[in-house]
């Protein structure tokens, strides 16, 4: 071919280029991961670990944009928090508003070729996102849809379900890992909710959590070690809770089967501390404190505690002394009443 044969192609393939639309330059760059052209991806940042399992759930962050629009028509990126995104079966066991299912067949094939921690675009065809009749007025018809979506974190609520439909019998059958990996999740889970001050929601994972490790049945030492272990924190999420919830009472019950667990725990003896201020028992949250100290005596959180109950107890003396003062306003203690003579 002759140099001006090959400009002329050149400058075919440039005027074409210029012809496409925004979406049909963006599928030259992306990868059809079902064969058929209907779902392509292109990877933005790669995550780690496992592809998403069929029926987990996601915290995710996503926009979705039509062709020729600068502005996503559904986005969360605005949102402090990431969104749970429900994929497969509904958990029926949790049933605890675990966040919105994913309906659109694109967007579920797409999350589950995704990795935590992956930021993706998706573009789809009609058939995968809104079909032929689009959803009027906001999608038009035979819509092509483009999805940015950000996986922060994936949780396998599936194995979650699954033991928490057996009996204790069934679930003490079940490798120890399982378990520990079904009460992490839920820990997280409750972890999420509580860091969104929903901690009546909080608290039910906790709970649930609880519950899986309390019907564990061991004699092994290291298993118990691993039980108790992980029931540890547990116990301090649920008083934590309890205390933002105001149920001092049952915070310091929690606080107390941590301290079951370990004795010196300064983060178990801070939260004791912290029900017996609420429940005005400065003495004992003084001697909390002061074991807490012991371990940690640079924690500025124990410290600052630490002081306050102090001012506390002094204001208690004062308010003794004049309560004894006006029920015996004869009394008064002269020089030459020195216990010692």
């Amino acid at each position: 071919m002759s140099f001006n044969g090959i400009q002329k192609r050149l400058q075919q393939v440039v005027d074409g280029a210029r012809n496409l639309s925004p979406f049909d330059q963006l599928e030259q760059q992306m990868d059809d991961i079902l064969g058929n052209g209907g779902v392509l991806k292109e990877v933005v940042q790669p995550g780690d670990g496992p592809l998403v399992p069929k029926n987990a759930t996601v915290l995710a962050h996503y926009s979705s944009y039509l062709e020729y629009s600068d502005l996503p028509f559904e986005t969360t990126t605005h949102l402090k928090y990431p969104q749970f995104l429900k994929l497969g079966r509904d958990v029926s066991q949790l049933g605890m508003g675990l966040g919105r299912d994913v309906t659109l067949l694109g967007m579920v094939l797409g999350l589950l070729s995704m990795r935590k921690g992956e930021f993706s675009r998706f573009l789809l065809q009609p058939r995968y996102a809104y079909g032929d009749m689009g959803c009027p007025p906001l999608i038009t018809a035979a819509a092509r849809v483009l999805f940015e979506i950000q996986i922060v974190d994936v949780l396998d609520l599936g194995l979650v379900d699954e033991l928490l439909q057996m009996t204790a019998e069934e679930q003490n059958e079940v490798p120890l890992s399982k378990l520990l990996e079904a009460v992490d999740t839920l820990r997280t889970l409750g972890n999420r909710w509580f860091r969104q001050s929903h901690y009546e929601k909080a608290q039910k994972f906790y709970k649930k959590a609880l519950e899986l490790l309390r019907n564990r049945v061991t004699h092994d030492s290291n298993e118990l070690k691993a039980v108790q272990g992980a029931l540890l924190p547990l116990y301090l999420n649920l008083c934590f809770t309890a205390l933002r919830l105001e149920k001092p009472q049952k915070a310091l019950k929690y606080a107390k089967s941590a301290l079951d667990i370990d004795s010196s725990s300064p983060k178990a003896l801070y939260r004791c501390a912290q029900a017996y201020v609420e429940l005005r028992d400065y003495e004992s949250a003084h001697r909390c404190l002061v074991k807490a100290q012991a371990r940690k005596p640079f924690d500025g959180d124990l410290n600052n505690l630490l002081k306050r109950v102090a001012l506390c107890r002094t204001s208690n003396l004062d308010k003794e002394k004049n309560l004894c003062a006006k029920m015996f306003p004869g009394f008064q203690r002269s020089e030459n009443d020195d216990p010692s003579e």
